[in-house]
């Protein structure tokens, strides 16, 4: 059954790292890609222009016996404000940047080819608390899977 009432992914975590450790894991190219994406997947390509505006690509591999698999994605920074927001869109696109249909990689239809990520961070005791909300991935699906594996990965990078 299909509602307008779409609950969009919401994850919240806790991390035992400074609140500007955790803000650099998601906009320190390097570090990103120490955590992001599921378990079993790599991120070969970070390219980050972390300013309102600036743009973003990323890729994300996965190798297996019979083929290397790579999905790219890119976007655009709408809100970046260090150290407790960070908004970004997100699109599947090909290597070069141009952009492609959610429905030609795999994803259901109705997937919207734009979605967005809002990162919101606070700092208490020297622990940070973190929420995203992946607006257009709704919760429940494959999406969310792959946050909370990243969040975990995330966790053991800053443990």
């Amino acid at each position: 059954m299909m509602t307008d009432q779409t609950g969009w992914v919401k994850i919240t975590r806790e991390f035992d790292a400074p609140i500007d450790v955790i803000w650099n894991m998601w906009t320190d190219p390097e570090m990103f890609k120490r955590w992001y994406g599921p378990r079993g997947m790599t991120v070969p390509t970070a390219e980050m222009d972390v300013v309102v505006g600036g743009t973003r690509k990323v890729s994300m591999q996965m190798s297996s016996p019979e083929r290397t698999m790579t999905m790219w994605f890119t976007g655009v920074y709408k809100e970046v404000n260090k150290p407790g927001r960070l908004v970004y869109t997100e699109s599947m696109c090909q290597e070069d940047g141009t952009l492609i249909s959610p429905q030609s990689m795999g994803m259901p239809e109705g997937h919207p080819d734009i979605t967005e990520v809002i990162v919101e961070l606070s700092e208490k005791d020297g622990r940070t608390s973190m929420t995203m909300v992946h607006v257009g991935v709704p919760e429940g699906s494959p999406g969310e899977g792959g946050w909370n594996q990243a969040f975990d990965k995330l966790s053991e990078a800053v443990a």
